[in-house]
Protein backbone atom coordinates (compact mmCIF):
# COMPACT_ATOMS: atom_id res chain seq x y z
CA UNK A 1 0.00 0.00 0.00
CA UNK A 2 1.53 3.55 -0.56
CA UNK A 3 3.06 5.03 1.88
CA UNK A 4 0.62 7.85 1.86
CA UNK A 5 -2.47 6.26 1.63
CA UNK A 6 -1.25 4.52 4.90
CA UNK A 7 -0.51 7.32 5.99
CA UNK A 8 -4.11 8.76 5.35
CA UNK A 9 -5.58 5.54 6.77
CA UNK A 10 -3.75 5.18 9.86
CA UNK A 11 -4.82 8.73 10.65
CA UNK A 12 -8.59 7.64 10.15
CA UNK A 13 -8.24 4.88 11.84
CA UNK A 14 -6.58 6.93 14.71
CA UNK A 15 -9.88 9.03 14.69
CA UNK A 16 -11.98 5.96 15.19
CA UNK A 17 -12.73 4.57 18.75
CA UNK A 18 -11.38 1.81 20.17
CA UNK A 19 -13.21 -0.51 22.00
CA UNK A 20 -13.52 -0.51 25.81
CA UNK A 21 -11.31 -3.10 27.88
CA UNK A 22 -9.20 -3.79 30.84
CA UNK A 23 -6.00 -5.45 30.78
CA UNK A 24 -6.44 -8.35 33.53
CA UNK A 25 -4.02 -7.89 36.81
CA UNK A 26 -3.17 -4.51 36.03
CA UNK A 27 -3.95 -1.79 38.26
CA UNK A 28 -3.58 1.22 35.75
CA UNK A 29 -6.84 1.79 33.66
CA UNK A 30 -6.56 1.46 29.91
CA UNK A 31 -9.22 3.63 28.08
CA UNK A 32 -10.13 3.79 24.58
CA UNK A 33 -11.63 6.86 23.28
CA UNK A 34 -14.77 6.93 20.46
CA UNK A 35 -14.67 8.93 17.23
CA UNK A 36 -18.25 9.56 14.78
CA UNK A 37 -15.84 8.65 12.24
CA UNK A 38 -15.10 4.39 11.49
CA UNK A 39 -11.78 3.49 9.34
CA UNK A 40 -10.40 0.46 8.85
CA UNK A 41 -6.73 -0.22 9.26
CA UNK A 42 -4.81 -0.75 6.56
CA UNK A 43 -3.00 -4.12 5.52
CA UNK A 44 0.21 -4.87 4.07
CA UNK A 45 0.44 -5.77 0.64
CA UNK A 46 -2.33 -3.60 -0.64
CA UNK A 47 -2.32 -1.13 -3.00
CA UNK A 48 -3.71 2.57 -3.37
CA UNK A 49 -3.35 4.98 -5.92
CA UNK A 50 -0.16 7.80 -4.30
CA UNK A 51 -2.97 10.76 -3.94
CA UNK A 52 -0.14 12.89 -4.81
CA UNK A 53 1.27 11.44 -8.02
CA UNK A 54 -1.73 8.86 -9.30
CA UNK A 55 0.51 6.38 -9.22
CA UNK A 56 -0.05 3.00 -7.44
CA UNK A 57 2.74 1.84 -4.91
CA UNK A 58 3.17 -1.48 -2.88
CA UNK A 59 4.27 -1.37 0.84
CA UNK A 60 5.57 -4.33 2.75
CA UNK A 61 4.22 -4.69 6.44
CA UNK A 62 1.02 -2.78 8.12
CA UNK A 63 0.20 0.42 8.70
CA UNK A 64 -2.49 1.51 11.35
CA UNK A 65 -3.40 4.73 12.17
CA UNK A 66 -4.74 5.64 15.93
CA UNK A 67 -6.36 8.75 16.86
CA UNK A 68 -6.47 9.92 20.64
CA UNK A 69 -8.77 12.85 21.67
CA UNK A 70 -8.98 13.10 25.17
CA UNK A 71 -9.73 9.30 26.24
CA UNK A 72 -10.95 7.97 22.83
CA UNK A 73 -9.58 6.27 20.68
CA UNK A 74 -10.01 5.71 16.91
CA UNK A 75 -10.33 3.09 15.54
CA UNK A 76 -11.53 1.53 19.43
CA UNK A 77 -10.85 -2.33 19.71
CA UNK A 78 -10.21 -3.06 16.32
CA UNK A 79 -8.69 -6.57 15.01
CA UNK A 80 -5.91 -5.85 12.18
CA UNK A 81 -4.20 -9.43 10.84
CA UNK A 82 -0.49 -8.76 10.14
CA UNK A 83 1.94 -11.13 9.14
CA UNK A 84 4.53 -12.62 11.73
CA UNK A 85 7.96 -11.09 11.60
CA UNK A 86 6.65 -8.38 9.30
CA UNK A 87 7.06 -4.31 10.47
CA UNK A 88 3.98 -3.07 11.81
CA UNK A 89 3.72 0.82 11.68
CA UNK A 90 1.44 2.84 13.98
CA UNK A 91 0.88 6.51 13.32
CA UNK A 92 -0.26 7.91 16.58
CA UNK A 93 -2.00 11.29 16.46
CA UNK A 94 -2.67 12.78 19.90
CA UNK A 95 -3.66 15.86 21.71
CA UNK A 96 -1.73 14.82 24.54
CA UNK A 97 1.46 12.21 25.20
CA UNK A 98 0.80 9.10 26.41
CA UNK A 99 1.89 5.40 25.90
CA UNK A 100 0.51 2.35 24.30
CA UNK A 101 1.19 -1.69 25.68
CA UNK A 102 1.69 -3.95 23.47
CA UNK A 103 1.21 -7.91 24.99
CA UNK A 104 3.79 -9.57 22.58
CA UNK A 105 6.51 -11.68 23.48
CA UNK A 106 8.42 -10.20 24.70
CA UNK A 107 6.45 -7.10 25.28
CA UNK A 108 6.93 -3.87 24.26
CA UNK A 109 5.68 -0.46 25.08
CA UNK A 110 5.38 2.53 22.60
CA UNK A 111 6.04 6.06 24.38
CA UNK A 112 4.14 9.09 22.42
CA UNK A 113 3.92 12.27 22.43
CA UNK A 114 1.44 15.33 21.27
CA UNK A 115 0.84 15.82 18.24
CA UNK A 116 1.85 13.18 15.42
CA UNK A 117 4.27 10.56 15.97
CA UNK A 118 5.67 7.10 13.71
CA UNK A 119 6.87 3.71 15.77
CA UNK A 120 6.88 0.84 14.42
CA UNK A 121 6.62 -2.70 16.39
CA UNK A 122 7.22 -6.45 15.50
CA UNK A 123 5.56 -9.56 16.77
CA UNK A 124 7.15 -12.50 15.83
CA UNK A 125 4.90 -15.37 17.63
CA UNK A 126 1.77 -16.12 16.11
CA UNK A 127 -1.73 -15.22 18.42
CA UNK A 128 -4.10 -12.15 18.98
CA UNK A 129 -1.71 -9.64 20.68
CA UNK A 130 -3.27 -6.66 22.54
CA UNK A 131 -2.63 -2.96 22.48
CA UNK A 132 -3.27 -1.59 25.58
CA UNK A 133 -3.60 2.15 26.69
CA UNK A 134 -3.81 2.13 31.13
CA UNK A 135 -4.54 6.14 30.78
CA UNK A 136 -6.82 5.65 29.65
CA UNK A 137 -7.66 2.18 30.56
CA UNK A 138 -8.69 0.92 27.00
CA UNK A 139 -7.78 -2.12 24.16
CA UNK A 140 -7.11 0.08 21.69
CA UNK A 141 -6.31 -2.73 19.08
CA UNK A 142 -6.20 -6.80 18.80
CA UNK A 143 -3.04 -7.89 16.32
CA UNK A 144 -4.37 -11.09 14.37
CA UNK A 145 -0.77 -12.29 13.91
CA UNK A 146 -0.09 -15.14 11.12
Amino acid sequence: MPRRRLIAVAALTLTATLGLSACGGDDEPTTTPASPQGSAPTQSGEQSPDPGSGSEVEQSGTRIELTRTGDVFDPSGARVKVKRGEAVTLVIVSDTAGSLHVHSTPEQDVEYRQGTSTHEVVIDRPGVVEVESHDPDLVVLQLEVR
